[in-house]
């Protein structure tokens, strides 16, 4: 269709001349770093550059628009309103960018591009392994993990700071979004190797209300789910102690300070046959699953979409490496109940 025909077709008289002049893609790459770190200095790590440069772009840009774009709050730095306003507009520019980016990609018969990651504590265990399988598939794809906990991760989600997010069930949460569930996530109790009670079949939850144990952190989902276990059996676990990740209540557990609940996919690494061992009780193992997240509404970049597709593809292999880890998991996840993962 000739351009003068096309209903979306901007004609030269009514592009933002000004700006194509007086600013560049550069400037608004810096500004929206400052932005989204909310700090020079990390905008300048972040791209590499020196932070008078950063500061020297950010100022041409503000004089560019004739308007302040920034201001500090305490040690943080925020947009103004006409900043924020901008932020907005860097952020659709980009996208635009790096869907063109991708698709001049495929059109020369390759993948290019970035994805944006963003995952819960737990979820650290698999991710990298399914960025690095999509990787093997897409090698011209850049990605960018990040790894918090669920609250921070929710900010993030709000502020549109990534592509997908890996979450466990969202109801509840204020933020409307789309959840594609593609992994289990099995709790289990776990015990050092050498405790008397690994190698039991069926061990009443009765006994093990009679052990020390260690809790995650409060509004950890894990430690949620852990309770309600016990409540519904009119129990209450003998807490020690309370960490708030993963890698700390495993090394806690190994030093004899007690047991704990942890998805199974923290003994990714070391395996069933390591230093924690995974315990058959009865109640157990609490399936939960994973999510792949975006907001409502959101139009994915065609990397996001690509990795989507990629994983649920993937989920029969997921399936399988967990079920091959512990052979239990099979007939045990089909009487367990299933339960709301917050990490």
């Amino acid at each position: 269709m000739p351009p003068s025909r096309d209903p979306t077709y901007t004609p030269p008289a009514a592009m933002p001349d000004y700006l194509i002049r007086q600013a560049s893609l550069r400037q608004f790459q810096v500004f929206e770093a400052i932005v989204r770190l909310g700090s020079f200095t990390r905008a300048a790590d972040e791209l590499f550059v020196s932070q008078p440069t950063v500061s020297m772009q950010t100022r041409k840009l503000a004089d560019a628009l004739g308007l302040p774009l920034l201001e500090n709050v305490g040690r943080q730095v925020r947009p103004t309103e006409a900043g924020a306003e901008l932020y907005q507009a860097c952020r659709a520019i980009f996208e635009i960018l790096s869907n063109l980016e991708m698709k001049v990609a495929d059109l020369k018969g390759i993948k290019r591009g970035r994805l944006r990651l963003g995952v819960i504590t737990t979820a650290k265990y698999f991710a990298p392994e399914i960025l690095g399988a999509f990787c093997k598939r897409y090698p011209g794809i850049e990605v960018a993990l990040k790894v918090s906990n669920r609250d921070r991760i929710m900010d993030r989600i709000n502020a549109n700071e990534d592509d997908l997010y890996i979450l466990g069930e969202t109801h509840g949460d204020q933020v409307e979004v789309e959840a594609v569930p593609f992994a289990p996530n099995p709790l289990v109790v776990m015990a050092p190797r050498d405790h008397p009670l690994v190698g039991e079949k069926t061990i009443p939850l009765t006994r093990i209300a009679e052990e020390i144990f260690i809790l995650r952190e409060p509004g950890s989902g894990t430690r949620d789910a852990t309770l309600r276990v016990f409540e519904q059996h009119g129990l209450r676990p003998r807490v020690r102690m309370e960490l708030g990740s993963s890698e700390a209540i495993k090394h806690a557990i190994v030093g004899g300070l007690g047991l704990s609940v942890m998805s199974l996919h923290t003994l990714t690494l070391e395996g069933t046959q390591g230093p924690v061992a995974p315990l058959d009780v009865e109640g157990f193992p609490i399936m939960r699953r994973w999510y792949l997240v975006y907001p409502t509404g959101k139009e994915l970049s065609l990397v996001a979409r690509a990795f989507l597709a990629f994983v649920i593809e993937s989920i029969p292999g997921i399936i399988e490496r967990m079920e091959k880890m512990w052979p239990t998991l099979a007939a045990q996840s089909t009487t367990a109940k299933p339960a709301a993962q917050d990490d």
